[in-house]
């Protein structure tokens, strides 16, 4: 059984969120093969007083709460034990992709900062040279549900996560594909409402096939991203 040392410290102040999709298929699966491995930090644990309070008003603001720089620290410290990376989800950080998730696998040991209210005080980011990572251009409630796409696309990366049959190098995005996405897929039945499947398809010339496939993927990636193509 091939083993990792992939270790995940997620800080929340909602720690029964998880675990969530970790929890199922393919996520579920590596962690029983001991592929990867997680733990889960309750930040309101270093909150301040008998109401373990772990916000307060943002100076300059025009309403909204801020995680304290004192409570958040307080966590990081006592968790950041062979921690290489602390990764905190923001859209002002950089947006993440495949190569974002690769490094991440290679560094080990990383800690995920899930973020609440209007976001954690900047202080702790730069004190810990935190790491900013988005998920895309949208603002969402918390960092936990960024933090399941970031563990997701990294833990699939691992070797003997997927099943057999699966192919990341035939994917969005991979180097079967150029980095391009992937062409549209298709399954039984071979005609649905009056669609049929590509006849390149089931024709079982596999050459015609990956030409084919190889085309489709371009054209997919000229209508929906062509900055893919551009760079």
């Amino acid at each position: 059984m091939h083993r990792s040392n992939f270790h995940v410290k997620i800080l929340s102040i909602f720690p029964e969120i998880f675990p969530g999709p970790l929890g199922i298929s393919i996520m579920k699966n590596a962690l029983n093969k001991q592929l990867w491995s997680y733990e889960v930090i309750d930040i309101r644990k270093f909150g301040i007083g008998k109401r373990k309070k772990v916000d307060d008003v943002h100076y300059g603001g025009l309403g909204g709460m801020v995680i304290r720089p004192d409570v958040l620290g307080k966590a990081i410290d006592a968790h950041k034990n062979n921690v290489e990376k602390i990764i905190y989800f923001s859209p002002k950080g950089k947006k993440l992709n495949q190569s974002i998730a690769k490094t991440s696998l290679e560094t080990g040991c990383i800690m995920l900062i899930c973020g609440r209210f209007e976001g954690v005080d900047e202080r702790v980011l730069q004190e810990y040279n935190v790491e900013r990572i988005s998920i895309g251009d949208f603002i969402l409630a918390g960092g936990e549900l960024a933090a399941m796409v970031f563990l997701e696309c990294c833990v699939r990366l691992l070797p003997g996560a997927l099943p057999k049959y699966a192919n990341r190098k035939n994917e969005s995005f991979s180097e079967g594909f150029s980095g391009m996405l992937e062409h549209p897929l298709y399954t039984r039945p071979v005609v649905w409402a009056g669609r049929s499947v590509p006849d390149v398809l089931i024709s079982g010339d596999k050459m015609e096939v990956e030409k084919w496939k190889m085309s489709a993927s371009f054209q997919s990636t000229l209508n929906s991203r062509p900055d893919l193509i551009e760079e």
